[in-house]
C-alpha cells in the first residue's frame, strides 16, 4: 500500500494543478493546414496568419503548421480539404488545372502583374467573382488569400540559350500558361512538383525548372544550375490559401472575424518578408558563378505574340465548360491595368 506523505500528496495537487491548466490553455479550436517543403518566404503568409489568429482569439483558435506534406501530397490538398482531412491548404493551381479551372486566369503568360501587391490585388478580386467561388466550392473550398509569386525565370544546366529558340526541345519543369508558352517555342514541359524538382535536374529529367527566386533557393536548384533567365518574366503561377467551407461555417463569429482579420497584416508580413530574399538571390547567383542570360527585345517581343494565341485558347477551353472565360480574363485585365 502506498504510504501517503505530504511529499506526495503536494505531488498529486501540483499534477492536478497541471492538468487542470492545461485544459484551461487548450484551444477551443484547432485547424490543421497541409503545407509542403519546410518553412520559407512562401509560407510566411500562414504563418502570420497563424500567429495574428492566435493572439487575436488568446489562444483559443490555433491554426497549426504540417509540413513535408505530412498531411497530403501536393497536388491532392483540394481532395483532403473535400473529405476533412485537414481544414486549411495552400495549393497551387496548375498542381491540378481540371480542379481549379477558373484559377488558372492569373497563370497565363505575360499578364503584366508589375509586382507582388498587384498579384495580390488582382487575387483577392478573382476570388470574389462567383465563378471561382462555385469552382472551388466543389471541393467545399474557399480561397482565404493569395501567396503572391514574383514572375517564374528559369534556371538550369547544359548549354546556355542564347536565343529563345534555344529551348527548342528541352526538358523544362514549367506549370500552367509557363508550360503553355514553353511548349509554343519547342519546349517540353513537365508538372513536376516543387520537392520533385531537384532530384529531376539532378539525374538529367529536366534540363530546366522555373520558380520564383525563394523557390530556386528553397528547392536547391541553384545547387545543380549553370545559368539562370535573368529576364524572361513570362508569367507566374497561383497559389491561394484555402479553406474548408464547413470548417470555417462551424466557427463562431469571433473566430471568422479573427481569421478574416488576419489576412491583412498577412499579407504585408508575407510581402516584407519576399523583398528579403533578394537580399540573398543575388549573391547566391554571383557565389556559384551561374551565369545570367538577357535576352533580346526582340526575343521577349516574339515570346508575348506567342501568348497572345494561349489566352485565346484559354477563354475557349473555359467556355466549353461553361465557365465564363472572356468575363474572368477581363477582370484580371482590367484589374492589373487600374
Amino acid at each position: 500500500m502506498l504510504k501517503v506523505t505530504k511529499f506526495t500528496t503536494a505531488l498529486t495537487a501540483t499534477a492536478l494543478g497541471l492538468l487542470f491548466a492545461s485544459e484551461a490553455f487548450a484551444a477551443d479550436v484547432t485547424w490543421n493546414v497541409s503545407l509542403w517543403g519546410k518553412r520559407r518566404a512562401f509560407t510566411e503568409n500562414v504563418e502570420k496568419l497563424a500567429e495574428e489568429v492566435a493572439a487575436k482569439t488568446n489562444g483559443r483558435f490555433e491554426i497549426k503548421m504540417a509540413y513535408g506534406e505530412s498531411l497530403s501530397k501536393a497536388k491532392e490538398n483540394l481532395d483532403g480539404i473535400s473529405f476533412n482531412a485537414f481544414e486549411m491548404a495552400q495549393i497551387c493551381a496548375s498542381y491540378h488545372a481540371d480542379k481549379n479551372p477558373t484559377l488558372t486566369v492569373l497563370e497565363l503568360p505575360f499578364l503584366g502583374v508589375k509586382d507582388l501587391e498587384m498579384e495580390t490585388k488582382v487575387s483577392m478580386a478573382l476570388y470574389e467573382h462567383p465563378a471561382v467561388k462555385k469552382d472551388l466550392a466543389r471541393w467545399d473550398a474557399m480561397a482565404l488569400m493569395p501567396t503572391p509569386m514574383p514572375q517564374y525565370n528559369f534556371v538550369g544546366n547544359g548549354d546556355v540559350p542564347k536565343t529563345t529558340k534555344d529551348f527548342e526541345g528541352m526538358r523544362v519543369r514549367a506549370l500552367g500558361g509557363i508550360g503553355e508558352l514553353m511548349s509554343a517555342v519547342g519546349a517540353v514541359p513537365t508538372t513536376v512538383t516543387a520537392s520533385e524538382t531537384y532530384q529531376a535536374m539532378e539525374s538529367g529529367t529536366v534540363r530546366a525548372a522555373s520558380f520564383a527566386p525563394h523557390a530556386h533557393l528553397s528547392f536547391k536548384t541553384v545547387e545543380v544550375g549553370t545559368w539562370w533567365t535573368k529576364n524572361m518574366n513570362p508569367g507566374t503561377v497561383q497559389c491561394p490559401v484555402v479553406v474548408s467551407i464547413s470548417a470555417y461555417n462551424a466557427l463562431p463569429d469571433e473566430f471568422k472575424t479573427a481569421l478574416n482579420e488576419a489576412v491583412a497584416p498577412a499579407l504585408e508580413h508575407y510581402i516584407a518578408t519576399y523583398d528579403k530574399v533578394y537580399e540573398k538571390w543575388w549573391p547566391e547567383l554571383e557565389a556559384r558563378k551561374i551565369q545570367q542570360i538577357e535576352f533580346t527585345d526582340e526575343d521577349l517581343a516574339e515570346l508575348r505574340t506567342k501568348a497572345a494565341p494561349i489566352w485565346k485558347k484559354w477563354v475557349s477551353d473555359m467556355d466549353a465548360k461553361g465557365i465564363p472565360g472572356q468575363e474572368l480574363l477581363d477582370l484580371a485585365t482590367s484589374t492589373i491595368g487600374n
